[in-house]
């Protein structure tokens, strides 16, 4: 984040914000933030992962936010911390600039007679709002956004350009949906008839999304056939992550990236899926609370222990890679192999 912002505060001051240990000067100004290598005079930046700890010694910040074991090596002011990620988060908002709210709908916005709109509500240019839905205080839909029939948008909620709501979405206080992501699109359910046939399955359901929640540029989460999708409170959701119907995703969970989640999983709370992780298996499947799954792990069967989980394959030199693809081919023969050969070890020695 660069220093544009003009508001201006004491190094002391930030440290008694932080709860940190101020290590230096507390009558320093501090005026913005930087990243530790290009931060300049006036800012304040973090160490947070030690693979970044070379370039501390050449900052040029005007403090750092840091553990206690790089105080040492810290040539400026230092705010000790036991969390440096979770302090430069906190800081962070010190500097937001969020924009005006600019209360009431833009005469080009279409809203449906039957909608309420809250007049400390922000409607955009080319809003779409249907039949017999509430738009809560201070909330804001941007350009474009479309937002279906009973609907229901809590207070502060923010919908970005180009997000389409379709009917029966309720979307809880503070939680925002990034521009052009879908919620509620039809579940994919289809049953084959007698001639084999795809017959669609009518999603019945909707979605319900909890408080603080944020919703990534073009994610799609599918509504319920019956009952509703729902994303508890607090859940992160990143750019271009497909959620089927029927998920339940728990709170303060984080989808990373480019993750799919087929339907009817249930996700436990304080979960980690990083990018590109796929969840689906034969048969519904459950992750318990407390559970990490690595990039790019296929998850196929239900997960009931908190902890790390990880699977794919590690990248190699490209000739190397297809040399041990090709041996892995082999491998149920290989097994086979020396379970026989271990038997007839086991049978010369008995």
């Amino acid at each position: 984040m660069s220093s544009g912002s003009t508001r201006s505060l004491c190094l002391g001051e930030l440290a008694e914000r932080l709860g940190a240990r101020l290590v230096g000067d507390a009558n320093v100004t501090i005026s913005g933030m930087g990243a530790l290598r290009t931060a300049q005079p006036g800012q304040v930046t973090h160490l947070t992962n030690p693979a970044y700890r070379e370039g501390l010694a050449a900052t040029q910040a005007s403090a750092v936010i840091l553990r206690s074991a790089d105080v040492a090596a810290c040539p400026t002011n230092a705010l000790v911390v036991a969390d440096p990620y979770l302090a430069f988060a906190r800081a962070s908002r010190l500097w937001e600039r969020p924009a005006a709210l600019n209360a009431g709908v833009h005469p080009s916005a279409c809203i449906a007679p039957s909608a309420q709109v809250d007049a400390s509500a922000h409607i955009g240019p080319g809003v779409t709002v249907g039949p017999e839905t509430e738009v809560g205080p201070e909330a804001r839909v941007c350009a474009n956004a479309v937002i279906g029939a009973r609907c229901r948008l809590g207070q502060g909620v923010r919908i970005m350009a180009n997000a389409t709501l379709y009917d029966d979405v309720k979307v809880g206080a503070g939680s925002t949906i990034h521009a052009a992501a879908v919620i509620g699109a039809d579940g994919f359910g289809f049953a084959r008839d007698e001639d084999g046939a795809l017959t669609p399955i009518a999603q019945l359901g909707g979605v319900s999304i909890g408080r603080d929640v944020s919703v990534g540029a073009a994610t799609a989460i599918d509504r319920g056939a019956i009952e509703d999708t729902v994303i508890e409170d607090g859940v992160k959701i990143d750019n271009q992550v497909q959620i089927g119907h029927n998920c339940r995703i728990g709170a303060h969970s984080v989808i990373c990236g480019c993750v799919g989640i087929v339907g009817s999983t249930e996700i436990g709370r304080g979960c980690v899926l990083a990018g590109m992780v796929g969840v689906g298996g034969d048969k519904p499947i459950r992750i318990c609370d407390g559970v990490t799954v690595s990039g790019c792990t296929h998850v196929s069967r239900s997960i009931d222990k908190p902890g790390v989980y990880s699977g794919g394959v590690i990248h190699d030199v490209s000739a190397a890679w297809k040399r041990n693809a090709l041996r892995f081919r082999r491998l149920d023969e290989l097994v086979r192999r020396v379970a026989r050969l271990e038997k007839r070890l086991q049978d010369r020695k008995s």
